[in-house]
This record gives structure tokens, sequence and C-alpha cells, in this order.
């Protein structure tokens, strides 16, 4: 499938869209109107990819609504050169809108069938990652610890302590928390020990998986 006038088109009105609920960030707006959404889905949903919708993608997961996307990506204030852990790797949209920003992204994905089709399709479009991780994104990603900001994107029924642990003081973790419905907090690392919490609002997400013991 091919990215045409039209779909850049409907890019555009997309980010309008969003702009309309809130996203003013003009450095997410522009990563919204240059990533090709359509190519991210199962070609059935392409002709609505550019609506504000969630969309099922495989192993049961789905690709979060453009909004959650330009919502949690705007709440963590990316700068070009951010060190990035995200946990929910999915189709890779959320993480090409971090690369469109000039992050530093490591990002981990616990279904095999998603890893497996996101790490071989994200670099066909130009996107690389500094590294794709198939693992639990409960326990994060120690070895390249500490990071200016880790994204969470499915539902966590508590929050991981490695995650906060993996956070450099200053740094920032969002992760949708809850079971049935998700509540977007917002952690940010004062010191060594303490940390600062902001809950910011309903949100609706698959639920995080956790590696089996």
């Amino acid at each position: 499938m091919k990215d045409t006038s039209k779909h850049q088109g409907l890019r555009k009105q997309l980010a309008d869209v969003l702009k309309k609920k809130g996203i003013i960030d003009k450095q997410v707006l522009k990563a919204i109107k240059l990533i090709p959404r359509h190519l991210f889905i199962d070609s059935s949903f392409a002709d609505h990819a550019y609506q504000d919708k969630a969309f099922p993608i495989a192993a049961e997961q789905t690709i979060s609504q453009p909004y959650t996307v330009a919502f949690q990506t705007q709440t963590l204030s990316i700068n070009s050169g951010d060190k990035i852990l995200e946990i929910g790797t999915g189709s890779g949209y959320q993480t090409a809108v971090l690369l469109e920003l000039g992050a530093l992204v490591y990002t981990i994905e616990r279904q095999h069938e998603l890893f497996k089709k996101t790490s071989l399709f994200l670099p066909k479009l130009g996107y690389i990652p500094k590294k794709f991780i198939f693992g639990d994104g409960y326990k994060g990603l120690k070895e390249k610890a500490p990071f200016d900001k880790i994204i969470v994107t499915a539902g966590a029924p508590f929050v991981p302590k490695p995650l906060l642990s993996q956070l450099r003081v200053g740094g920032k973790l969002l992760i949708p928390v809850g079971d049935e419905k998700q509540v977007m907090t917002l952690f940010i690392r004062k010191t060594s020990k303490e940390f600062e919490k902001h809950e910011l609002g309903d949100f609706s997400f698959v639920p995080m998986l956790q590696e089996k013991a």
C-alpha cells in the first residue's frame, strides 16, 4: 500500500481534530501529519486509519487512538535526544511518533507475534529504535537505565517498581493504571527516593502482559 496525497490530506485533518481536543505541541502535531498510520493497521481498516479511533491489530492487541498517542507524547514533553523506554511496542505507531521527535527509543514488546512483525516493519519505513526487545515490560530494561522518560502503552493493574527505579532524577514515567478503566498517571522523580504523582484522567487500554511465572 502506498502513501498518497489523499492520505496526507487526511492526516492534516486528523491533526486539526487533535488540536481542537487540546493537543498544542507543534512537534507532536507535525509527527501526526507525517506518519502514514494506514500502513500500521490491517488493510481492512485502512480507509478509516485517520479517524480518531483505536483499531485491532495482531495478537488481540490494538493500535491506540491517535488522541491517546498524542496526549501521552505531549504530556512527556519529548526533547530531541531524550533516552526513552517504551513498554508495549504494539504496531510501532507510538514508537514512530517518538522517533520523529528525535528521541532515542528502547522499546519492549511481550507478544512474540507483534515483536517479530513490528521489528521488521518499522525499519522499512525508516524508523529505527536504539533497540527492539522481546520481553517483560514489568521488569523494564535495567541494563540501559536510567531513562529520561518511560512511556507505558498498555493498562497496568499496578505501577511496576522497576520502572520507577529506572528513571533518572527529573525523569518522567507515564502509565495508565487500573483494570477495567485506567487512570493516566504521571510520576516525576524528584530525588532518588521521592516521586511526584499526577492523575490525568480516565483512558481505556488493552492489559499490560506480564511474563508467566
